[in-house]
């Protein structure tokens, strides 16, 4: 895409280019909620939910929807209870491309913790967000804070910034958590990215740090749902998970890059069977103890923040022609 200044004399407004724009949902379970729609002008569009932690609703690449989504919506943040159905509350409400879990526990209900914890569906404090066509590179971007407190328990406050760059296939994720309270408190947290058709398809395959994981899906699959697996990270810096899908003239890649410091495991979790289709891709802090609780990995003294980047970046490849073989018989 040409620059803001060879663009502004094409058109009345740069936002028919590339926009953030703040909308409401109004039926159903999803009345009310707050959202952001950005539209990054590269084939990348994709709605932030103000009202669900700033976590990621619909996902479009090049106008076909990649994320997952359930009969559930995008349910109103007044409709969820986690401790309900014998802490599997989430279940009620859980779709979308990314769902943020923990700050207090991520996982299967122990101990009366609910399932991923009390953050999802948390609504957000919007601080800022718009298009910023004059930075070194042009991004749209939204920043907001989920407040995690309870007496005498938790005191984190989560600050987000999603950021796209214009022209782009790509979206950064920043989040900074702070322990605002007067006590060390143990953090843990799980981005639960959620891919469905034509996101995977049959033949889709996932790649961790350049090992095959999974191996050509099938879709539909009749068998039961698999058990979550969870990978140590091996780089040293950066990780990177990367889901393959054969489309029609070449193939779709969908990298996750995260910093392997900070989220050392990567928890992989499908469930194919007819009218679910959905892969989780869940970069994370913490493994799982033999109990079924989280094993401590992250401690933060009052005051301390701890910070966790990721990047997702979507691109088609087109298959190569073959050469054709030239060699002189005799």
């Amino acid at each position: 895409m040409k620059n803001a200044a060879e663009l502004r004399p094409l058109v009345g407004d740069l936002r028919q280019l590339a926009s953030v724009r703040r909308i409401t949902l109004d039926d159903g379970p999803e009345r009310g909620v707050r959202a952001l729609a950005f539209s990054t002008g590269g084939g990348l569009d994709f709605w932030v939910i103000a009202d669900r932690s700033l976590d990621i609703g619909t996902l479009h690449w090049k106008g076909e929807q990649l994320s997952w989504q359930s009969p559930a919506g995008f349910r109103a943040a007044s409709l969820h209870a986690p401790e309900g159905d014998a802490g599997f509350g989430f279940n009620r409400s859980f779709g979308g491309f990314l769902v943020t879990c923990g700050l207090d526990h991520i996982r299967q209900p122990v101990n009366g913790l609910p399932l991923h914890g009390h953050l999802p569906h948390t609504p957000a404090r919007l601080l800022n967000y718009g298009e910023n066509w004059d930075a070194k590179e042009p991004v749209l971007f939204c920043e907001g804070e989920i407040m995690q407190w309870r007496y005498g328990a938790e005191t984190f406050r989560l600050r987000r910034r999603i950021e796209a760059p214009i022209g782009g296939g790509v979206m950064r994720l920043i989040d900074s958590v702070d322990n605002i309270g007067p006590t060390p408190q143990n953090l843990v947290i799980l981005y639960h990215f959620n891919l469905g058709y034509p996101g995977i398809v049959d033949g889709s395959t996932v790649m961790h740090d350049s090992a095959t994981v999974l191996d050509r899906l099938t879709m539909p699959d009749g068998s039961e749902p698999a058990p979550a697996t969870i990978r140590k990270v091996s780089a040293m810096t950066t990780s990177e998970c990367v889901v393959e899908t054969p489309v029609a003239d070449g193939t779709r890649c969908i990298s996750f890059r995260f910093d392997a410091k900070t989220l050392p495991y990567l928890q992989l979790w499908r469930d194919l069977r007819p009218r679910c289709g959905v892969l989780s891709i869940e970069p994370c802090n913490a493994a799982k103890a033999a109990d079924g609780s989280n094993e401590t990995t992250c401690t933060l003294k009052p005051g301390e923040t701890a910070t966790f980047q990721i990047e997702i970046s979507i691109c088609d490849a087109a298959t190569q022609p073959v050469a054709p073989n030239t060699k002189e018989t005799g």
